[in-house]
């Protein structure tokens, strides 16, 4: 029997006939038969070595060496050019250490204020309630208030000047500066008011009669004195984060800004005495 002329002889030795793909069969990577038998556009099988390597497949074009370039660049063997700069994770300094592994304390956050707020509250409360209720007196003669004529003529009897401008000042001063402290809002300022309110009546008081009143019968300034306090200490702490100003900086970490707003208050309270008053407070104390 002789061979087909149309089929391949078993004799070739390197090609070798295979079964036709069955349909739907997935297509199989070459490199998936041990034999690398690859198959060929005429359904045959080839053992011919593939090209496998970069430089087989001619993609490994020759590169010279640093070495071998740098005496075709002007400059390079003599040090001219800048070495490119190298950079290395060892060279990152470490961080410094935590608070708590410097001292084994273990530093807590800003937020844990406790009951600071509360009680900012409740001295915002008392403050401003307090120079609310005698503006009230003072601006509608409400609470046996003298009234507004009232108070005009109160001060004009206790030496002030220009009553017409000192006693809407006053009456401002509490009131609105008593509201807008209950409240938390434009706390330095609003407290700054009312300080400079508080420091005038203190130092009215005083100037009636010679030596410290500070608790001397019928004229007394252990409340104003008191108020002169609580006042300041409200304007160097902030009005806490049950406020309006619970967003401001100075509502819960105070500093410049408080500090100013304190000096302004006492150069204010100082130049509107000598202005709307006159006279000097504290002389005769002592004597």
């Amino acid at each position: 029997m002789t061979d087909k002329p149309n089929e391949p002889s078993a004799a070739a030795g390197d090609i070798t006939p295979v079964a036709p793909r069955p349909a739907g069969e997935p297509v199989r990577s070459p490199y998936d038969s041990p034999t690398e038998k690859f198959a060929t556009s005429s359904g045959v099988q080839t053992t011919e070595k593939l090209p496998r390597t970069d430089e087989e497949l001619g993609l490994d074009p020759e590169v010279p060496l640093y070495s071998q370039a740098e005496h075709a660049i002007p400059g390079a063997a003599d040090g001219a050019t800048e070495p490119s700069p190298t950079y290395s994770f060892a060279s990152i300094p470490p961080a410094p250490p935590s608070p708590a592994e410097s001292n084994g304390r273990v530093r807590r956050r800003d937020d844990r204020r406790g009951t600071l707020d509360l009680g900012l509250l409740l001295l915002r409360l008392i403050i401003g309630g307090t120079f609310m209720y005698h503006g009230l007196q003072k601006a509608a003669g409400w609470f046996h208030g003298p009234g507004f004529d009232g108070i005009k003529t109160a001060m004009e009897h206790g030496g002030w000047k220009h009553v017409d401008i000192a006693a809407p000042l006053l009456i401002a001063g509490e009131l609105g500066g008593g509201i807008l402290v209950a409240v938390g809002l434009f706390t330095p300022l609003a407290a700054g008011a009312l300080l400079a309110v508080i420091l005038d009546a203190w130092m009215w008081k005083q100037s009636m009669v010679p030596g410290f009143q500070y608790s001397a019968k019928g004229n007394s300034v252990e409340l104003e004195s008191v108020l002169v306090g609580l006042t300041t200490v409200l304007i160097l702490t902030g009005p806490g984060r049950l406020s309006f100003d619970r967003d401001r900086g100075w509502a819960t970490r105070p500093f410049w800004g408080s500090l100013a707003a304190f000096i302004a208050a006492v150069a204010a309270a100082i130049l509107a005495y000598i202005y709307l008053h006159g006279g000097n407070p504290l002389s005769g104390i002592g004597g």
